[in-house]
């Protein structure tokens, strides 16, 4: 077996995920991909999707179940597929060509060097899989495989994963990436030995391509495409059934269910239903810890990349969207691409993309703490911020007025926070009101678990600040327009809003600090702040 065509890579790779505990099943995917192409006659897919959600699993279970290579039924025969019609029929029936174009030979610092390496590989192969048939080796790649099927009418299935990967390689020149998509119209369309491609990579293909080169493929992206969108990502259902397992097979399980929802739920598919990161579901579970496991994947200053060019057109609503509130936008699929992101849809298109936001309802929105995390540190940490940094930065001295009763503190620095230029700060509504105090409570997340619109008592409540350590004060916080902090304190008094510290059912929530009823009042006449800070009877108000 060669080093692409029918390689025994896929499988092994692929079989290795499977075997593990926390493997979820999702081979239905091939009876998809075989009916998009037998009864739909769409022979060209490509599937993009953020990184590390899947693409490259999918793309070795493809070739794996598919492929020559290996007799991989050992382990097919007891997952989903094995149910489908053609199982047999399609089960390692096929001349699979794998092609990893994320793999760069060692030293490789031209074009010429990367794209012969995978030609000659293939060509090769080929010569050593028929050796009946004259395989120029030096030669053009399709021309030896049109050859091969010209002498034995056989056909070959593409497998190809990061397709896009050439165009972050910095020794690869504009022109260049045209000559690739040159390679890749040669290599596919129109070539009749070309039995299927499936295709992965980030970013679409019209991002790269504004002429014909591969407008035989049909795109499935995760936020206008709903086919596929299934199985990329995990779903609520295929992560209670992983919590099951980590419950069984875990001697101190340290994390809830819920946890796993706040950390890395909250993107969106073109159906609307939710996902959850699954790398980082999969590494929290077998770690039995929550952490920043995917963005911590990326490069530190990741986010700031994207909104470095228009900083002042996104600075507010970062503010917004910290604040878990959503922001309109015009999600464009073509602007991802741009070397340089000018426009706020530009620049939410490209993060939305890359998976930084996720897009529901005409709004793109933070989706989980995960992703929640890195935002508050760019607000914390990037000078350029203008008065967010500011702000950000006085948070530690707002959360320690509050801990201790410093209400005319509290007052100074949310009128502080209203004397900048921000229209946000108009205070219009709650809404506007509740992202500057997210933002000049910003610090208090370190220490804190900040839930927003939480459900507790007999209402939802604006904010509650549940401490990281059992013996620190929590903060419960309402909000008032136009009214006194006086009434936000008994509205969170009459609406019991400290049940919420008794805990969800099946969740453990011991405190023995203070609870602070903390009520935050804004009047729009007199464009004052007031604030006041009760300590509840815990046990008045939580029987």
């Amino acid at each position: 077996m060669g080093r692409y065509l029918n390689s025994m890579v896929p499988f092994e790779t692929w079989k290795q995920i499977a075997g593990t505990r926390f493997y979820v099943d999702k081979t239905w995917l091939l009876e998809d991909v075989l009916n998009t192409a037998e009864t739909d006659g769409q022979k060209f897919l490509c599937i993009t999707r953020p990184r590390r959600f899947g693409k490259s699993v999918i793309a070795n279970m493809l070739a794996a179940f598919l492929g020559k290579a290996s007799d991989s039924s050992g382990v097919f025969n007891n997952l989903a597929v094995a149910e489908i019609e053609n199982y047999r029929k399609h089960l390692n029936q096929h001349n699979v060509i794998f092609i990893d174009f994320s793999r760069v030979p060692r030293g490789c610092c031209s074009y010429e060097q990367y794209i012969n390496r995978i030609q000659d590989g293939i060509n090769q192969d080929l010569k050593e899989a028929y050796p009946e048939i004259r395989i120029d080796v030096p030669g053009s790649v399709w021309d030896n495989l049109l050859a091969v099927f010209e002498n034995t009418k056989e056909t070959f299935v593409f497998v190809i994963d990061e397709w896009d990967a050439v165009f972050h390689m910095p020794f690869i020149s504009r022109d260049k990436q045209r000559e690739y998509l040159t390679f890749l119209k040669n290599l596919l369309k129109d070539q009749v030995y070309a039995e299927l491609t499936y295709m992965t990579g980030v970013l679409p293909i019209a991002k790269y391509s504004s002429g014909s080169e591969l407008n035989m493929f049909v795109e499935y992206d995760m936020n206008v495409m709903e086919r596929f969108s299934n199985y990329f990502g995990f779903t609520e259902g295929e992560v209670g059934r992983l919590f099951d397992i980590f419950l069984k097979t875990t001697k101190n399980p340290k994390i809830t269910l819920e946890e796993l929802r706040i950390w890395y739920d909250g993107y969106h598919t073109a159906s609307g239903e939710r996902l959850y990161n699954p790398r980082s579901v999969v590494c929290a579970l077998s770690n039995n810890q929550l952490a920043n496991y995917w963005t911590s994947s990326g490069p530190y200053d990741e986010i700031f990349f994207y909104i470095k060019n228009n900083i002042e057109a996104v600075r507010d609503d970062l503010v917004l969207m910290t604040a878990e509130e959503g922001v309109e936008a015009e999600i464009q699929n073509y602007a991802a691409v741009s070397m340089e992101l000018n426009t706020k849809d530009e620049i939410y298109s490209a993060m939305v993309t890359y998976g930084l936001l996720t897009y529901v309802d005409g709004e793109v929105v933070i989706p989980n703490k995960e992703l929640m995390d890195k935002f508050l540190e760019l607000l914390m940490n990037k000078e350029s911020m203008g008065y967010v940094y500011r702000l950000a930065n006085e948070s530690k001295r707002m959360l320690a007025a509050t801990l201790c009763g410093d209400t005319n503190t509290m007052a100074e620095i949310l009128e502080f926070a209203h004397n900048t230029e921000s229209p946000i700060f108009s205070y219009n509504s709650e809404a506007e009101l509740s992202a500057v105090v997210n933002l000049v409570y910003l610090s208090a997340r370190d220490k804190y678990r900040v839930e927003r619109e939480d459900k507790a008592g007999k209402g939802y409540v604006d904010f509650i600040f549940y401490p990281e350590r059992k013996t620190a004060d929590a903060l419960i916080i309402e909000l008032k327009v136009d009214s006194t902090p006086q009434n936000a304190i008994k509205q969170i008094i009459d609406k019991e809003y400290a049940l919420r510290f008794k805990g969800r059912p099946g969740e453990k929530q011991v405190f023995t600090g203070r609870i602070l009823a903390v009520g935050i009042s804004y009047s729009k006449k007199t464009k004052k702040h007031s604030c006041r800070v009760e300590v509840l009877d815990t046990k008045r108000n939580l029987l």
